[in-house]
């Protein structure tokens, strides 16, 4: 899917449910945005249960203080190893496989 500058906040929102979805169901998704600094960035991600690795949580520790934003979607960067999260707004373009 490739997103167009010019789509309502609405169009975006569902945009960002979308790629959501995708994320949380596949097991990479390739992510094409730009970075705050212009340049652009290709990452290969997730949300999948399957492949985030186990965290254990701490007595005491309260994940849910989390900034909770619609704009910024973070994602498990299967590369990297590590969490990263790109702009909702700034995606060029979502590529999967079906599977």
């Amino acid at each position: 899917m490739t997103p167009t500058t010019d789509w309502s906040d609405n169009e975006w929102n569902t945009f960002r449910e979308w790629v959501t979805g995708v994320l949380k169901s596949t097991p990479e998704v390739t992510v094409t945005f730009t970075k705050k600094d212009g340049t652009e960035r290709v990452m290969k991600c997730t949300l999948d249960p399957n492949v985030l690795p186990k965290q254990e949580i701490k007595e005491g520790e309260d994940r849910t203080e989390r900034l909770k934003t619609d704009t910024v979607v973070p994602v498990y960067d299967v590369e990297a190893k590590g969490w990263r999260s790109f702009t909702v707004r700034a995606v060029k373009r979502v590529e999967f496989t079906l599977t």
